[in-house]
């Protein structure tokens, strides 16, 4: 039976502007960083990307590299927009990035313009895409001029192969720099993609001034700091899980944060908010924050999320018990 999607989808979400551009995003976004890739089900990350469109998710994020292996998430993806929402396509902001090790040899990362159309160019056959509708530049290269690194993402626009460019893991200073070569070259800039959690507030350190400054959107990746802000560490570290196997997250900063963790959690239950709505909700407190960038790996971590834009509000008391925490 071919998939049609829910009627009342838009009705179960809320829409964001990047800064002062014409784009809208998903307050709630989805990522396909590491539970889209060679070794997932299929099936279940259909049924996932299926119910995240339902409830109205219509940005989805992914990255030359992203899987496991290398460009696997975005074979996956494709293989879901071919069977599935192919008559969808214009309801929907599919992102890509390119920056980080891809393939061997000088011209396989960083932020080239060899490397970024060429780049490009794959992520687009991997997913039978003609355009995607944001492109990034995954990290800054301090090896390549910034004129040239936006002298190839503007290229990629005038060619037809993106609609927008975003940039991700950019310092304050980084994006100030890129931003002025974009201006001259009169570039779609309109969103950095960085990390921004509860427990990880570095961009509140001169990223988001300069972001409202330029009137340009932000995404927070990692914003349930790869588990930590969720109840999945509660009583230990369970076996399979991310601080079991991954380098990404250690036991020791599961050890370290816990107490932290476990207050947030009470204020969170007060709000009636499991910690991990709590944690995404307070990022679309923020103004400043065009979308959350969630990575699920099953159906019902997508769906208990996504309720997290029924309250987004806090009272000065709870912004200042969280701040105490977490400052």
């Amino acid at each position: 039976m071919s998939y049609i999607a829910d009627e009342k989808r838009y009705e179960r979400m809320r829409y964001r502007r990047c800064g002062e551009s014409g784009l809208k995003l998903s307050a709630i976004s989805l990522g396909l960083w590491h539970n889209f890739g060679k070794e997932a089900d299929f099936e279940a990350c259909q049924d996932i990307l299926k119910a995240a469109f339902d409830n109205g998710v219509t940005h989805f994020d992914l990255a030359n590299n992203y899987g496991p292996g290398p460009g696997a998430a975005e074979e996956n993806f494709g293989r879901v927009l071919a069977a599935d929402f192919k008559a969808y396509r214009d309801e929907m902001i599919i992102s890509t990035k390119a920056g980080y090790y891809m393939w061997p040899g000088p011209y396989g990362n960083g932020g080239s313009k060899k490397y970024l159309i060429a780049s490009l160019d794959q992520s687009l056959k991997r997913m039978g895409l003609e355009y995607v509708d944001i492109f990034y530049h995954h990290r800054p290269d301090s090896e390549t001029a910034v004129e040239e690194t936006a002298g190839a993402l503007d290229r990629v626009v005038r060619q037809g192969k993106a609609l927008y460019i975003g940039i991700s893991n950019y310092s304050p200073g980084q994006t100030e720099a890129i931003v002025k070569a974009f201006e001259e070259l009169k570039t779609p800039f309109v969103i950095h993609q960085a990390v921004y959690n509860m427990l990880n507030r570095g961009t509140e350190k001169g990223l988001i001034d300069v972001l409202t400054k330029e009137r340009k959107g932000l995404i927070a990746y990692s914003p349930l700091a790869q588990g930590l802000l969720t109840d999945r560490y509660f009583n230990g570290i369970p076996s399979g899980s991310r601080a079991s196997k991954s380098a990404f997250l250690k036991p020791e900063t599961v050890e370290k944060n816990m107490e932290k963790i476990m207050v947030l959690n009470a204020i969170a239950r007060r709000r009636g908010q499991s910690l991990a709505q709590m944690a995404l909700a307070w990022l679309l407190n923020n103004p400043a924050v065009t979308s959350v960038l969630i990575g699920v790996s099953t159906r019902q971590q997508l769906l208990q999320n996504l309720k997290a834009i029924e309250n987004t509000s806090f009272s000065e008391e709870e912004l200042k018990q969280i701040d105490e925490i977490t400052m």
